[in-house]
C-alpha cells in the first residue's frame, strides 16, 4: 500500500518504512507526527484519488532527526557594470519514517457507485429532447446566409516589371 501525501509544498509517495526527508516541521526526534493531507492512496492495481484531499486518511510517521541540507549558490553578475553577489542557502529539513498508513475507503468508495447507478436508471423520457427551439433555429439561420453572402474571389498575381538596365 502506498500514499500521496502533501507537506512543505512538496508532494510525496510514500510506503510503509519509508524514509523521506522533508522541510521542517515542529517536533524533537523520536515524536509522532501525522500528515492529514493525502491526495491519494493505492494498493495493488486500485487506487483512490481525492478531490483534492481523501478526508478520512491519514499518514502516521517518527521524527528521525532535523538537519540542514547541503549548500545552495544564488550568484548574480551583470556584465561590465561591477556587479556581482554570490549568496548561499541551506534549507532546515527532517527525517521522517512513515509508519502507518491509515485509510477509510471502504465507505466513500461505495456512495459514487450508487450515484451513478441512479443516473443510468432513471426514465429517458427526462431527458432533453433533440428538438431546436425557435432560438436555435434563428441562429442557424442567420450562420447560412453569412455563409452565402461570402464569395471567394480570385487572387490577381502582381505583374513584375522589368525595369530597363544601362548597357
Amino acid at each position: 500500500m502506498y500514499a500521496v501525501i502533501s507537506t512543505g509544498g512538496k508532494q510525496y509517495r510514500v510506503m510503509k518504512d519509508d524514509v523521506i526527508d522533508i522541510e521542517r516541521v515542529e517536533g524533537d526526534p523520536g515524536k509522532e507526527v501525522s500528515f492529514g493531507e493525502v491526495l491519494a492512496i493505492g494498493e495493488g492495481g486500485s487506487i483512490e484519488i481525492g478531490t483534492p484531499l481523501l478526508a478520512s486518511a491519514t499518514v502516521e510517521g517518527k521524527i528521525l532527526e532535523h538537519f540542514r541540507g547541503k549548500k545552495l549558490v544564488a550568484f548574480k553578475m551583470k556584465r561590465r557594470k561591477s556587479y556581482r553577489r554570490k549568496i548561499g542557502h541551506r534549507q532546515e529539513l527532517t527525517k521522517v519514517l512513515i509508519e502507518k498508513i491509515n485509510s477509510k475507503s471502504d465507505t466513500k468508495a461505495e456512495k459514487p457507485v450508487a450515484k451513478k447507478e441512479a443516473e443510468e436508471t432513471a426514465p429517458k423520457s427526462e431527458k432533453k429532447s433533440a428538438k431546436p427551439t425557435a432560438a436555435t433555429e434563428k441562429k442557424t439561420t442567420k450562420t447560412t446566409d453569412k455563409k452565402s453572402e461570402k464569395k471567394p474571389t480570385a487572387k490577381k498575381k502582381p505583374t513584375v516589371k522589368k525595369a530597363a538596365g544601362k548597357k
